[in-house]
């Protein structure tokens, strides 16, 4: 096994989630909290347990997988003229964006495809010509394609309209739907090579990839296994105190979460029922929300980009409202996350701080005493933003995530170099967003990860015992906050 996944699979166990000592409390329940994210359980993260996908058909093909086509009688890639907005063409020698499509799965050989400025490709004069054109915002029949794999080699595709006749590049700027397809052959018009460019492994991708039928048993099955009584007692009898659980907004609409399913509402009751026999605390992370905040899969994103705005905060609140209603009572509740990771700077700063305080506000209705988390942005923005806003409020806490594991700097460096950038650099950092009159500061997810290309999980292990890293990783913001 490599290295580098036998260290993706220990940061699931190794997050570490800590309230700072270094301010009064408002709250009834005092921190810190040596607590474990529970990530990959109510939302899925298919990285985490990509064998959840095993049974899906085409499951290389579902929704978000972004794809380019080339004619094989071209040498031409399919793409929307200007990003979308007019005609597909198939005259491009390299692949880039306006090249990519992304998949909206209809079922397993079926599907919209979604060009870069966010229109979906279809027929003219909506589906009454044959000209491929990528003008509807909206996807319909005439916007729906299946996608033919040739048995012997599945890049080899054909591209067939709901008028029945497949697509064909005829030249480098006409590309229409009205070819009936003969051989395989490169000189074939309606052959096209089929490459993925990225795919995503999120909640909507397992749903909608195994379908209404299926998809509630695969995710009633890993909701009763994945997380059970025993990880609580274990967490417990081990000297953890809370837990982070991610969800999504759909289990505010259990039982007919559509495309989701039901039943996620239930599994969170049980961990509450659970938290409470072994004197553990709850801490619920809204993970995923409407729109998706980030465009990562872990959002519940379709098809990866990021659509969350002004015009989700209602919604948004309305799920908060929910949960905080729902547990509010329940000794074990000790703080509800308003949102996990906006990225910046599609979610932008005011429109955060507009949700956060309409969010802040939803939960205050039910409860004085749960702490109020709120994220960070990740990307381009300032780690100290949210300071004054949050100021204003009570019982407040920012919520910061590091991750060395994305940068190859620390690839480069060795054991000990790692180690000692955690406790010099990630100190530093918790001590910008953390000031005396301040809001608490809430290390929701972490991980010292870094890649050796071609160890061995033995290797990986030494270097555990040589270094101690394995506990030092999972004691470090424990450490630096005075546990």
């Amino acid at each position: 096994m490599a290295y580098f996944y036998m260290m993706r699979v220990l940061a699931f166990y190794l997050f570490s989630c800590v309230l700072s000592l270094s301010f009064a409390l408002s709250a009834n329940t005092t921190p810190p909290f040596k607590a474990v994210n529970l990530g990959g359980w109510l939302v899925t993260e298919g990285w985490m347990k990509p064998s959840l996908f095993d049974g899906i058909p085409n499951k290389d093909l579902l929704d978000g997988t972004q794809v380019q086509f080339m004619s094989t009688k071209l040498q031409k890639y399919l793409s929307s003229e200007s990003g979308g907005g007019t005609i597909v063409v198939a005259n491009r020698s390299l692949a880039s964006g306006w090249e990519t499509f992304r998949l909206w799965r209809i079922d397993e050989s079926s599907f919209n495809f979604r060009v870069s400025n966010k229109q979906f490709m279809g027929l003219e004069n909506q589906g009454q010509g044959s000209r491929v054109v990528a003008v509807s915002d909206q996807a319909g029949d005439s916007e729906t394609f299946q996608i033919i794999r040739n048995s012997g080699d599945s890049h080899r595709v054909r591209i067939k309209a709901k008028n029945g006749q497949f697509l064909q590049a005829k030249s480098e700027t006409v590309v229409t739907a009205d070819y009936g397809a003969s051989g395989w052959g490169d000189d074939d018009p309606s052959v096209f090579k089929l490459t993925i460019v990225k795919t995503l492994g999120g909640e909507y991708q397992i749903t909608n990839g195994y379908g209404p039928v299926k998809a509630p048993q695969v995710m009633q099955n890993h909701w009763n296994t994945y997380i059970t009584d025993e990880d609580f007692k274990f967490m417990s009898a081990n000297g953890l105190d809370a837990v982070r659980i991610p969800v999504g907004w759909w289990i505010a609409q259990d039982p007919t979460p559509k495309p989701f399913v039901q039943g996620s509402l239930q599994a969170l009751d049980n961990a509450f029922t659970w938290a409470e026999k072994y004197g553990m605390k709850v801490i619920v992370d809204l993970h995923a929300v409407q729109g998706s905040q980030n465009g990562n899969d872990h959002s519940a994103t379709r098809d990866g980009y990021q659509e969350w705005g002004a015009s989700n905060i209602k919604n948004t609140v309305a799920v908060i409202d929910f949960l905080a209603a729902r547990y509010a009572k329940n000794p074990s509740l000790v703080a509800i996350e308003l949102m996990n990771e906006p990225l910046a700077p599609g979610v932008t700063l005011d429109n955060l701080k507009n949700y956060y305080k309409e969010g802040y506000d939803a939960v205050r209705k039910h409860t004085s005493s749960a702490y109020v988390i709120l994220s960070n942005r990740l990307g381009a923005a300032d780690p100290r933003e949210l300071l004054p806003f949050a100021g204003s409020l009570q019982c407040v806490v920012i919520d910061v995530h590091y991750y060395n594991l994305y940068s190859d700097t620390f690839n480069k460096m060795n054991v000990q170099q790692n180690i000692d950038y955690i406790n010099n650099q990630r100190s530093s950092d918790l001590s910008t967003v953390t000031t005396s009159n301040g809001p608490l500061s809430f290390v929701g997810e972490w991980t010292g990860e870094w890649t050796i290309n071609g160890a061995t999980k033995e290797e990986y292990q030494r270097i555990c015992r040589s270094s101690n890293r394995c506990l030092w990783a999972s004691h470090f913001w424990m450490g630096i906050l005075g546990l």
